[in-house]
């Protein structure tokens, strides 16, 4: 006879762990070290002799810095209870970062880099002594220009936004390189397409103008042709569009664009969902670029370092930043740009940790694999709108009733107006059963929005019990609204006040500004 066991409730019981953790530097204890390094022998000492004496006075610090002083197992338990005061993707069912392509990236990248011949890699070591981070470099490039059909792809940016940044600063080089730089003054974008398009090129210094969707929710195309003339420099935008539709007539888009003389530019930040099936060139893109840190199963790293891949049509590998990989026979070595380069977009060559990570994700794959990805998210994808229509008030404005390849920027509008909750309230809630979504970015085009992209690293369990709490937190919304509205309930923190982030006298980025601006707030000062 065994005891009685109560029956489960249909959603997962969630509380997360709250530990009132201090910060770091609250943690100084005189005395305490993590690391007891070995000391110097005295032949060594004896040999080498003073080696600060090298030092020019006014590079030498009058005293030790002030960072906290800790005990190993201390700094192991205090980043694991921050952890557990976090959400995120190895902790829950992250699919509501659409747009951002939370994937699974592979733990065992993360020791691959981890090796010391690319840890210890210094950017100015001599190319005979890094032959191997050459090849990884040469050899993800290779790889990238076969999945996107470009003549030649560079691995020089820093992320998403600052390849868009290579692509246009490629641009305006080839126009001055005509003689049509004052001419051509204006860049082309939808309203759909990742903002960082719109705001690369105006940093560029270009006037932007937006397309917006036609009567079927498709780019419209008759808006393009009308906006295109002899001022237009570029067209720039994301196909399939952050609301999930695919461009069925991209190549006329392309078409129109050369029609004029003008370049066009592909962000491929939403590649998850076409990998193996479309390529940049073969719709006769000039440039494109990618997100290794979304699409090629690498860390985002909280904002970085992430890694951006530029490809380029033959006419534009002229223009290329630098320094390049190039290979002789079974040597690599790195050499200049172009001749008409724009130059370095970042240090050295990239962040190799990300490169390599992408360049393992990869190989590992194969091209049937990477198809399979995409195969594997789209179908995610429309498996999981089928369950979000389903839910009461909720909807996905544009192209109605057509099918989505990666995501899908759905709409609270009809919930919102029957109960006065907003997307933002139910994202909340959802934290209240272990997972969340953020309303997504601008522009604020869509209604109460929010965008899931469930990638191909989620199992139709898992995406049933997304779906399951969102429509628990839905009906919440009808049943019991000031539920809702007052959440969280089971997390951490629990509403966070606006005024502190939109008022940047009270920002304090740094432990010491805080400080300075905060002088009789509790702080830990050393004697």
């Amino acid at each position: 006879m065994s005891l009685p066991i109560a029956t489960k409730p249909a959603l997962r019981r969630f509380h997360q762990a709250r530990w009132d953790e201090p910060i770091v530097f609250e943690l100084d204890a005189p005395g305490e070290r993590g690391v007891l390094p070995p000391q110097v022998e005295p032949g060594v000492r004896e040999t080498v002799g003073d080696v600060l004496a090298d030092l020019p006075e006014s590079l030498r610090r009058p005293a030790p810095p002030t960072l906290p002083r800790i005990g190993q197992a201390r700094v192991l338990r205090h980043y694991l209870r921050l952890s557990q005061e976090n959400l995120g993707a190895d902790l829950n069912v992250d699919v509501g970062q659409g747009t951002c392509t939370m994937k699974y990236a592979p733990k065992v990248n993360d020791q691959l880099v981890a090796d010391p011949g690319l840890r210890d890699v210094h950017p100015l070591q001599g190319e005979e002594s890094v032959q191997g981070a050459l090849e990884i470099l040469w050899r993800t490039e290779q790889a990238l220009t076969a999945i996107s059909g470009m003549d030649r792809v560079s691995l020089h940016s820093t992320g998403g936004s600052s390849a868009i940044w290579t692509n246009v600063a490629m641009i305006r080089a080839y126009h001055a390189s005509r003689g049509e730089a004052e001419q051509r003054d204006e860049v082309i974008t939808t309203i759909f397409s990742h903002p960082s398009n719109a705001a690369a090129a105006a940093v560029a210094g270009y006037k932007v103008i937006t397309i917006h969707p036609d009567a079927d929710g498709y780019p419209d195309l008759d808006a393009l042709r009308a906006a295109l003339s002899e001022r237009t420099a570029a067209i720039m935008v994301t196909n399939p569009e952050d609301t999930g539709i695919y461009n069925p007539r991209i190549v006329d888009w392309v078409e129109a664009a050369h029609a004029v003389g003008a370049l066009a530019s592909y962000d491929q930040a939403n590649a998850n969902g076409i990998l193996g099936i479309t390529r940049a060139r073969d719709a006769g893109f000039d440039v494109c670029h990618f997100n290794l840190h979304k699409t090629f199963g690498t860390p985002h790293g909280s904002g970085g370092p992430g890694a951006g891949a530029n490809g380029v049509a033959e006419h534009m590998a002229p223009f290329l930043p630098g320094p390049m990989v190039e290979r002789d026979g079974d040597r690599f070595r790195l050499a200049a740009g172009g001749e008409l380069s724009i130059g370095a977009v970042s240090a050295f060559y990239g962040v190799i940790p990300t490169i390599a990570k992408a360049y393992a994700w990869i190989a590992a794959l194969g091209a049937p694999g990477l198809r399979a990805v995409a195969e594997t998210a789209v179908l995610n994808n429309n498996y999981l709108m089928s369950k979000i229509l389903a839910i009461p008030g909720a909807s996905a404005p544009y192209a109605t009733g057509r099918r989505r390849v990666e995501q899908v920027r759905y709409s609270w509008q009809e919930l919102y107006e029957d109960t006065g909750i907003t997307s933002e309230e139910i994202g909340v809630r959802a934290a209240d059963y272990g997972t969340h979504y953020w309303t997504s970015h601008h522009p604020y085009v869509v209604p109460q929005p929010f965008t899931l992209e469930p990638t191909e690293s989620y199992s139709m369990a898992e995406l049933d019990e997304y779906a399951a709490i969102l429509a628990q937190v839905a009906h919440e919304a009808r049943t019991d609204p000031e539920m809702v509205r007052t959440a969280p309930h089971n997390q951490t923190v629990h509403h966070t006040h606006h005024d502190d982030l939109d008022d940047p006298d009270r920002w304090a980025v740094t432990w010491r500004g805080y400080l300075r601006k905060y002088p009789d707030a509790p702080q830990h000062r050393r004697p």
